[in-house]
C-alpha cells in the first residue's frame, strides 16, 4: 500500500483560485488534508499577520501532521518559528500561486509610491529560504521567481546573501496547477450553437494584471475594421469597475451580451462552451487557469508570446496563435475571424485535460511523499 500521510496545508487568503486548489487537492488526495484558512480579503495584513493566527490553529489541534504545507501569502519563516516546539523537525513545503518580487503592481497603489512594496517580495524570499521544498504552478513561474532574486536583492545597501539563491534554485520545482476541468464536461452542449458571427470572451479577474485597457483596445482596433464578433466579458469585479470596461460597454454597445460575473458555476461553464476566440491580453500570469478552462471548452486563444502561456500551447507549431505586438495581436485575431476556423472547436482542448486532477493528483500525491521522507 502507498503511503498515506497527514498533511496540514495551511492558506491565508481562502478565497477564489486559491480556495478551489485547497478544496480540490483535498478532495482528490489520497492523504489526509486538512486545512487551516483565513478569510480571502485583507491580502496584506494576511502576508503580516496570519502567521500568528495560523500557528496557534495548527498548535490547537491535537493530530501531528507529516507535512506542512503553506501557499505563497504566509510569512512561513514566521510561522515555523512559531510551531517549532511540536514541528521543528517537520517536513515544510510552499506552494507558490503567485508572488510578489514578479507581480505587476498597479502604479497606483500607495505602497508602490512609498516603496514598501519591497517588504512583501522579501516575505516571499524568507519563505522559499525556509521551506525545505518549493513548488510553483508552473514551470514559467519557477524560472521567473529563481531568476528574479539577483536583482531584487541587489535593491538593498550590503549583506545580500546572494548564495541563498543557490539554495532555493536546488529545492524548487513546477508542479502545475489542479483544475477540476472534468466539471465543465456536465454543461457541454449536445450540439453546437449556430454560428452566426464569432463569440469573443474575458474571463480574467477585473484587474490590472490582467490588462483590461489592452483587451479594449483589440476590441476598438477589430471594430473600426469592420468585423462583426460579440464579446462576454465575464470575471470577477474588486475594487472598481475599469475605466477601459465602463467605455467599451458604451462604445460597443449590442456588440458586449454579457457584462459581469457569471451567476453560477454553471452559468459560467456554458458562456465557455459558447465561446470562439480568446484574446488574452495580460501583464502576468504565473499560471493562467481561465485560459486552460476556456481553452479545454473549445476557445481558441490568441496569446501574447510570454509568461506562462508556452507551457501550455507550443510555440512553435501553434506560432500562428501568439502575437508580438498590438497590432500583430489584431492581425492574428482579424485572420481568425475570417477564416471561419473559429466555427469549429480548438484542436487544443484535449491537450488541457493534463491539468484535471484525475490525471495529475498521483504527481501530486508522490511529490509531498518524497518531501516528507526528507527528514
Amino acid at each position: 500500500m502507498p503511503p498515506v500521510l497527514k498533511i496540514a496545508l495551511i492558506e491565508p487568503f481562502f478565497s477564489g483560485s486559491h480556495q478551489r486548489w485547497a478544496e480540490e487537492l483535498q478532495r482528490n488526495s489520497r492523504h489526509q488534508i486538512d486545512l487551516l484558512t483565513l478569510p480571502g480579503r485583507s491580502w496584506k495584513w494576511r502576508m503580516h499577520g496570519a502567521a500568528v493566527t495560523l500557528a496557534n490553529q495548527l498548535l490547537s489541534r491535537e493530530t501531528q501532521y507529516d507535512l506542512l504545507l503553506s501557499t505563497d501569502m504566509l510569512d512561513f519563516a514566521v510561522f515555523l518559528g512559531l510551531v517549532r516546539s511540536r514541528y521543528a523537525k517537520t517536513p515544510s513545503a510552499v506552494y507558490f500561486h503567485e508572488n510578489q518580487l514578479c507581480y505587476p503592481w498597479s502604479p497606483r497603489d500607495a505602497d508602490v509610491k512609498k516603496s514598501r512594496d519591497l517588504h512583501y517580495a522579501f516575505i516571499n524570499y524568507t519563505t522559499a529560504l525556509a521551506a525545505d521544498r518549493v513548488y510553483y504552478n508552473s514551470q514559467y513561474h519557477r524560472d521567473a521567481f529563481v531568476g528574479a532574486l539577483p536583482k531584487f536583492l541587489d535593491r538593498y545597501p550590503d549583506h545580500r546573501n546572494k548564495s541563498t539563491i543557490s539554495s532555493i534554485d536546488s529545492k524548487s520545482q513546477a508542479l502545475p496547477l489542479g483544475l477540476d476541468l472534468r466539471a465543465f464536461d456536465e454543461f457541454k452542449p449536445d450540439a453546437p450553437r449556430a454560428k452566426g458571427v464569432p463569440l469573443l470572451l474575458w474571463n480574467h479577474r477585473w484587474e490590472y494584471d490582467k490588462n483590461p485597457k489592452g483587451f479594449c483596445k483589440l476590441l476598438f482596433a477589430l471594430a473600426d475594421r469592420g468585423l462583426e464578433f460579440e464579446v462576454a466579458l465575464l470575471g470577477d469585479r474588486f475594487d472598481e469597475e475599469p475605466e477601459y470596461f465602463a467605455h467599451a460597454r458604451k462604445k460597443l454597445g449590442r456588440r458586449i451580451i454579457s457584462y459581469g460575473r457569471a451567476d453560477s458555476f454553471a452559468d459560467y461553464a456554458q458562456w465557455l462552451w459558447r465561446a470562439d476566440i480568446l484574446p488574452v491580453t495580460s501583464r502576468q500570469d504565473f499560471f493562467g487557469g481561465s485560459v486552460v478552462e476556456a481553452i479545454y471548452c473549445g476557445c481558441h486563444p490568441v496569446l501574447p508570446k510570454r509568461l506562462a502561456y508556452p507551457n501550455h500551447v507550443d510555440t512553435e507549431i501553434y506560432s500562428d496563435l501568439y502575437y508580438s505586438s498590438q497590432e500583430d495581436a489584431v492581425n492574428k485575431l482579424a485572420t481568425l475571424i475570417g477564416s471561419g476556423a473559429w466555427t469549429r472547436p480548438s484542436e487544443l482542448a484535449t491537450q488541457m485535460s493534463s491539468y484535471d486532477w484525475r490525471k495529475c493528483i498521483d504527481h501530486y500525491d508522490e511529490t509531498f511523499v518524497e518531501c516528507a521522507e526528507l527528514i
